[in-house]
């Protein structure tokens, strides 16, 4: 059951995935690198050459300018000077986007812009940083989200 509730989040992803492979595949030839997470049900491309820094998920892809995805980094809410609070892995970050992202299938990117894009205003923003917190919460409405998978030993 477990492996067709997955399934069927990918392919509902798959539309915004592929724009994350094109980007990714786009980026090989200047220096960005592919690997597998399992843990985020993702594709990596570490070193990303565009953009300005951190990561960015496109269904089950995670452009990444850094080195590596397991790095402390500053809440949204934090950053915009909002709250003082401690890192958060930007890992388990981005893994809330890609269920977010497996759980709207296309209406995701559009859903997040309209909820205000990159910015700590963002529900989706805010429910990722709740998520890399304390590793509950990936759902940008309410506290209640669907049943997401587990991830590796990893919180659901």
């Amino acid at each position: 059951m477990r492996a067709l509730a997955l399934a069927a989040g990918v392919l509902w992803a798959a539309p915004n995935t592929l724009l994350g492979l094109v980007a990714g595949l786009v980026a090989l030839p200047f220096g960005a690198r592919l690997h597998w997470r399992s843990g985020e049900l993702a594709l990596v491309f570490q070193h990303y050459p565009w953009g300005p820094g951190g990561a960015l998920t496109l269904g089950n892809v995670i452009l990444h300018t850094g080195d590596r995805l397991d790095v402390a980094c500053r809440t949204y809410a934090h950053h915009a000077g909002l709250v003082e609070e401690a890192p958060i892995s930007l890992a388990a970050h981005e893994r809330a986007h890609v269920l977010q992202a497996m759980a709207l299938g296309p209406m995701f990117l559009p859903l997040y812009l309209l909820c205000g894009g990159v910015s700590a205003r963002n529900r989706f923003e805010r429910a990722a940083d709740r998520y890399a917190r304390s590793g509950r919460g990936w759902w940008p409405w309410g506290d209640a989200p669907p049943a997401s998978p587990p991830t590796n030993g990893r919180p659901p």
